[in-house]
């Protein structure tokens, strides 16, 4: 299955919800470009709505923790949403929990930045 990204804005907010499995190749490059782009127009508050997202492997793990970096680094937030069990479970287990603002949904992420 291959990843699906689609990108709106909200308010001052940038939203990426993701569809399929974040792996090695297309899924965290998809997710590079996109961040990238965004920062590219000056766009520093990302969630990104792991809602869809029914496996994320160590690649996908490495991509998030460096758009997590250059959003930071540029000044602004990055913020998941809608984590399924299984990709929560495993950012737990790796502790990158511990890295990122994690909302239980996509609203009380936006909502967060207010």
């Amino acid at each position: 299955m291959s990843v699906k990204l689609n990108t709106r804005q909200v308010g001052n907010v940038s939203v990426i919800e993701v569809a399929g499995r974040i792996t090695l190749g297309e899924g965290s490059s998809a997710l590079r470009d996109a961040v990238n782009g965004m920062l590219a127009k000056d766009q520093k508050n990302i969630v990104v709505n792991l809602g869809e997202v029914p496996y994320v492997d160590s690649s996908g793990i490495g991509e998030l923790v460096s758009a997590f970096s250059s959003v930071k680094k540029s000044g602004g937030q990055l913020k998941l949403s809608n984590l399924t069990k299984r990709v929560k479970d495993l950012l737990r287990i790796s502790r990158h929990d511990l890295i990122f603002e994690i909302h239980e949904d996509e609203a009380a992420a936006l909502q967060s930045f207010a």
